[in-house]
């Protein structure tokens, strides 16, 4: 398979979460592709014309919507069967990663470029399987020693 032929997911929370993502543009805009993210005002107009799955939220520390969203992924997956997930958080990449994990999928997780020291703790979540996790500042990688700094995406 070339690289132009993989099947992407993109998944994240409305709002800055999302404009992580789509600033990945050069990337993703020649490779089929899908979004998971909120069903919100921003989501709907940056996403115009892209094939997108409402997700349930709010994400954090909500069992409910935690389960909501795993049965979410787990439909969602089983359809697309994307190559490769990306996230750059929140809660919602976590049953993403997971259940795309246990079916063969690679997963990116970028931390937020706002985290500079800690990490998040959706970030801590999926780092023990993540294929790649990236960090935008180098003391991140005091926080998570496998990742890669590539700089600011902003």
């Amino acid at each position: 398979m070339s690289k132009k032929n993989i099947k992407v997911c993109l998944v994240g929370s409305s709002g800055g979460h999302l404009t992580h993502l789509y600033m990945l543009k050069p990337f993703w805009q020649n490779k089929e592709r899908f979004w998971v993210t909120f069903d919100k005002e921003d989501a709907r107009s940056k996403l115009k014309g892209e094939r997108f799955y409402p997700c349930y939220y709010p994400t954090n520390r909500n069992l409910k919507n935690l389960i909501k969203n795993t049965f979410l992924a787990i439909k969602v997956l089983r359809k697309e069967k994307p190559d490769l997930i990306i996230s750059s958080g929140a809660a919602v990449a976590a049953p993403f990663f997971y259940i795309g994990k246990m079916m063969g999928a690679k997963l990116v997780y970028i931390e937020v470029f706002d985290r500079y020291d800690k990490p998040t703790v959706t970030g801590k979540l999926v780092y023990p399987i993540t294929d790649k996790f990236i960090v935008e500042w180098e003391e991140m990688k005091q926080v998570y020693p496998k990742a890669i700094n590539l700089g600011s995406i902003f």
